[in-house]
């Protein structure tokens, strides 16, 4: 694996029917999905025009019993996967998945930072690969990774000492404070990190590239999603939504300034 430790590396939708979401995202995003592999749960490529943009889990009875509701994840590449739960574990994180081993793939756990918020940490099982999920100008690609947080300080230090994400400037945001651009050093910004604004859900968003973020509003309504704020221009010329598909799966939309690949 060479990305470096802390990239972002998979996304994963996590849904109730997967064929209504493979539908959906089809119409709203222009990805290709593949269909269920075999020998596991109802798992399926999520393919942009130039490769994979991330998977799709539809949940089981059982995952649902445990706890599992329709969400966007993020895998976070690792050098070591144990040793990586055992820091954020002990920085006051939870083990939701202990590490485990899945052929072919790599070695994965899934947890939550202190503040609850889920996510995963991988460590892929082909060396030398790199993975191009997260492309901050690829349309169909993941170009923008946000989290909502209830304490926002206390996530920039959390994911600045596990991942080595570091604050790159910001932008004031009246009373939720500051919205805190978070990149790797020699590298521009890949999200952002902000307090959870009234009534929201903590936790990280994605937004996905597309064409033409107006265009793709009455994508998302036709379909049977929910647009809950915007389009909006924000700074640097791009434009973004952020909306809920059928599930209510929240998830974010971006187009402008940005070269597509």
């Amino acid at each position: 694996m060479t990305n470096r430790q802390g990239e972002i590396i998979w996304y994963e939708l996590m849904t109730q029917d997967a064929n209504r979401a493979a539908a959906f995202y089809g119409a709203v995003v222009g990805w290709q999905v593949g269909a269920p592999m075999a020998g596991g749960p109802d798992y399926r490529m999520l393919v942009a025009r130039d490769g994979n943009a991330g998977g799709m889990l539809q949940l089981d009875d059982a995952m649902r019993a445990a706890g599992a509701s329709p969400t966007w994840l993020a895998y976070f590449g690792v050098d070591d996967v144990d040793a990586s739960v055992a820091a954020i574990a002990g920085a006051g994180g939870k083990v939701l998945m202990p590490a485990w081993n899945a052929p072919g793939v790599g070695r994965i756990a899934m947890v939550t930072d202190p503040q609850a918020v889920p996510f995963y940490v991988m460590r892929g099982a082909t060396e030398g690969a790199t993975s191009t999920v997260y492309q901050r100008h690829g349309r169909g690609h993941v170009g923008w990774n946000e989290l909502y947080a209830p304490d926002a300080d206390a996530a920039l230090g959390f994911y600045h000492r596990k991942f080595g994400l570091t604050r790159m400037g910001g932008m004031p945001m009246g009373e939720l404070g500051e919205y805190s651009f978070i990149g790797h050093d020699g590298g521009e910004p890949m999200g952002a990190i902000m307090r959870c604004p009234p009534g929201a859900r903590p936790g990280w968003s994605f937004y996905f590239r597309v064409d033409d973020v107006d265009a793709a509003k009455d994508r998302v309504e036709g379909a049977g999603g929910t647009v809950l704020n915007g389009p909006m221009d924000v700074p640097g010329g791009e434009r973004v939504l952020q909306a809920a598909d059928p599930d209510g799966a929240m998830f974010g939309l971006v187009s402008g300034a940005a070269a597509d690949a």
